[in-house]
């Protein structure tokens, strides 16, 4: 990602276009143009074979400068940046800033164009391209812009796997208006890939996760609840609340509750009784130093 920073000071976090993109947009370029080139430059000599050599010589490079130059300058200037070969690979050309490009820009890239991509066969825009943080030819920074791409693949997004049945629709009268965005961000992450870590850091994650979440709710924590499923019940409490807002229907198996003041919290009894805390005598060390036991939480230990 590339940060540009727009005249109204909002950093714009684009993904510059790179040498193989960039080079097969001016490839399909060049052939377009080229063929049109080679057409029109055998019309022109069918209609100059009258003339003597300086007139089709003049001709002829007139032909050249017109094409090959002046409509890419042209193309570029009206499409904002988006010529044929870069609309086929989901480039765009834009001006440092993120705005789009003006006839100046179009010019100046055109101009170092002749030298860069024709006369020396693309070698030093490549060359420029590599040595370049974005990607950039000769061209683009005496233009000041730079070519980003348009088509941006998506990120997958992953599940939040179910709780489990006894579980579902249990936790109605939590009033989850207390819970910031970064918590709810971090309880998801930990669920979608919860089975990709190792079963004690995952516990450990997962009675951290659900300790900030009781402490955020104003609620006891649930007797013989796992902490992993109880935080899988709450994501899916706030998401039947997310529908039921969205469709303005009530949610199934529990009333909505509003996120505003909280009111008085109910917890369901849950049927599965926590194993009994056995007290852990502090270990001395070497040195002599007790060690105290870790702080026990109101979650089930998984099994």
């Amino acid at each position: 990602m590339s940060d540009l920073v727009t005249g109204d000071a909002v950093v714009l976090g684009l993904r510059p276009a790179r040498l193989p993109s960039r080079a097969l947009a001016i490839l399909l370029d060049l052939l377009v143009y080229v063929a049109g080139y080679l057409l029109i430059s055998v019309g022109l000599v069918l209609a100059t074979a009258s003339l003597d050599g300086a007139a089709r010589a003049a001709v002829s490079v007139a032909s050249f400068v017109l094409i090959l130059v002046g409509v890419p300058i042209a193309v570029e200037t009206l499409s904002h940046g988006r010529s044929l070969g870069k609309l086929a690979c989901g480039l765009r050309v834009v001006r440092d800033d993120g705005g789009p490009i003006r006839f100046r820009h179009a010019l100046v890239r055109g101009a170092f164009g002749v030298f860069e991509l024709l006369m020396t066969f693309g070698s030093v825009a490549c060359i420029a391209s590599l040595f370049s943080e974005r990607g950039r030819r000769l061209g683009d920074v005496f233009a000041g812009t730079l070519v980003v791409r348009e088509r941006v693949p998506g990120a997958r997004v992953m599940p939040v796997p179910p709780p489990p049945p006894w579980l579902a629709g249990r936790f109605g009268g939590l009033d989850l208006s207390a819970v910031p965005d970064g918590l709810w961000l971090a309880v998801r992450q930990y669920l979608t890939r919860m089975d990709q870590l190792d079963p004690q850091v995952g516990a450990s994650m997962a009675a951290r996760l659900a300790d900030d979440l009781v402490a955020r709710t104003g609620a006891p924590p649930p007797v013989g609840v796992p902490a992993a499923a109880f935080l899988m019940a709450v994501v899916h409490e706030r998401q039947s609340r997310d529908a039921a807002r969205a469709f303005r229907q009530p949610a199934p198996g529990a009333q909505p509750v509003p996120y505003g003041p909280p009111g008085p919290v109910v917890m369901p009894a849950v049927v599965p009784v926590a194993p009994p805390v056995v007290p852990v005598a502090p270990v001395v060390p070497a040195h002599g130093t007790p060690v105290q036991p870790p702080k026990a939480t109101g979650f089930a230990p998984p099994a």
